[in-house]
């Protein structure tokens, strides 16, 4: 039964991938017809929209199997200079690396930021537009993980327990002055890290953690996330989705929750926003009126670009986060200690929701203010920021005006150096705001 499993998952992962290619093809195909110089001369719009189409869709697929660089623009200084940003890493693990985006002539910022990206199907690039808009003020590093199907199965597994090690030590390593800020899906995970400090090393503990939508109380607010891991069995999950990875890449053999089918599931949650998207798009193309640059290229570069997981992160991720809740219940466990959360004392917290966030929506996230009962009531803070959705709070535009500098308040309130400059407090009394549409379109992602 377990040799007919891998071979049926192979198949299955090799289909994906050749179903793929195929589109990636046929767009390729498409375009060349299209734009032959054999139909120039016919006024028909028929060639020019089957140009468009291929264009559009030999690019969409084609990004698929493309990790994107970070292009983190120069820095302009005070002085009018601009200051390069060079991607460094600063150390190296088989699952993930911890990034330093130092920029080039310029002192260490006393504001040192770790940014805790999401293992959810995209790349750490996801969060590129917060590592711009913070660079100017701060000193980031960001967990870059890795792709499950470029990793050796002689690796090793990589479950949950790993990753919260694996935060630990990035952590530990950056020092006490470190400040985290743990987007979505890690922000229970970067909460256990920070327990294991303050029981095993208290030295070691980060000055400040900022949560942004993560899940720590899953059932606080349902999703469709949330009823969709409630509805399926962990041994409907493991026969529907696991599959294991091809002869083409260098995991071959490894289980994983593949990348393109957690991007099906994503698009699935927001269809008609998506199909409306690239309509336009394929319209725009052929009347001349697209760019490289456009915004639809720019979201979905990075959105079209995902990753596998390992299917011992994502199983343990479904069955002792969302159905186990024991972040939630505070009975998680690393390696067979168990992880207190009220041992956190020293640390200051900061939680931020968006109102109409469908993917980790308001008061599943603020329940860490609750868990860490050590905590003084005056080190905490939570915000629920009107009309943003989940991508908004953390790169769009409800986090670039309101939750950025309410971020670096935070973080600058905890500072004990002199030069940390004032910054005026601003409100951050949570408003009542109802589930409708975000205002700034940015809640297609879903991480």
């Amino acid at each position: 039964m377990a040799a007919y499993k891998g071979v049926k998952g192979i198949v299955s992962y090799d289909a994906m991938e050749t179903i793929r290619n195929t589109n990636e093809w046929l767009g390729a195909t498409a375009r060349a017809i299209g734009s032959s110089p054999a139909f120039a001369l016919i006024p028909h719009p028929m060639f020019k929209l089957m140009a468009a189409w291929g264009r559009v869709t030999e690019r969409s697929f084609s990004r698929m199997v493309i990790k994107p660089d970070w292009n983190i623009p120069p820095i302009v200084s005070e002085d009018g200079q601009d200051h390069i940003v060079y991607v460094e890493h600063e150390l190296t693990r088989p699952f993930g690396d911890l990034v330093h985006f130092r920029v080039a002539r310029r002192e260490p910022m006393p504001r040192k930021v770790l940014l805790v990206a999401p293992m959810s199907g995209h790349y750490a690039t996801l969060l590129r537009t917060t590592v711009t808009s913070l660079l100017p003020d701060c000193e980031v590093y960001v967990t870059d993980w890795h792709n499950a199907r470029h990793i050796p199965v002689s690796a090793g597994s990589f479950d949950i327990e790993d990753y919260t090690q694996y935060l630990v030590d990035f952590i530990r390593h950056l020092g006490p002055d470190t400040n985290v800020i743990a987007v979505c899906q890690p922000a229970p995970l970067a909460l256990a890290a920070t327990a294991i400090l303050a029981a095993e090393e208290p030295a070691a503990q980060p000055r400040s953690l900022i949560l942004i939508g993560g899940p720590i109380d899953p059932d606080a607010a349902a999703t469709e996330v949330t009823d969709f891991g409630n509805r399926m069995t962990m041994g409907e999950l493991d026969f529907l989705l696991i599959q294991q990875v091809g002869f083409k890449y260098r995991g071959a053999g490894r289980m994983v929750y593949p990348g393109l089918a957690q991007l099906a599931s994503f698009i699935a949650m927001n269809a008609d926003t998506h199909a409306n998207a690239f309509v336009n798009k394929i319209y725009a193309e052929a009347r001349g009126e697209a760019s490289e640059g456009d915004k639809h290229n720019t979201f979905y570069d990075e959105y079209l670009a995902v990753m596998d997981m390992t299917a011992e992160f994502y199983l343990s991720t479904v069955e002792r986060i969302f159905k186990g809740l024991e972040i939630a219940q505070n009975r998680f466990t690393v390696k067979g200690k168990p992880v207190d959360l009220t041992k956190i004392r020293d640390v200051a917290i900061m939680t931020v929701e968006g109102a109409n966030d469908d993917i980790s929506a308001p008061g599943q996230c603020v329940a860490a203010l609750k868990l860490c009962s050590g905590v003084p009531e005056a080190r905490k803070q939570e915000h629920l920021e009107p009309g943003a959705g989940h991508y908004g709070i953390f790169a769009g535009k409800s986090w670039r005006l309101n939750i950025r500098p309410l971020v670096l308040d935070f973080i600058d309130e905890q500072l004990a150096t002199p030069t940390a400059p004032a910054r005026r407090r601003r409100s951050t009394t949570p408003v009542d705001c109802g589930r409708g549409s975000s205002n700034d379109a940015d809640g297609m992602i879903a991480v």
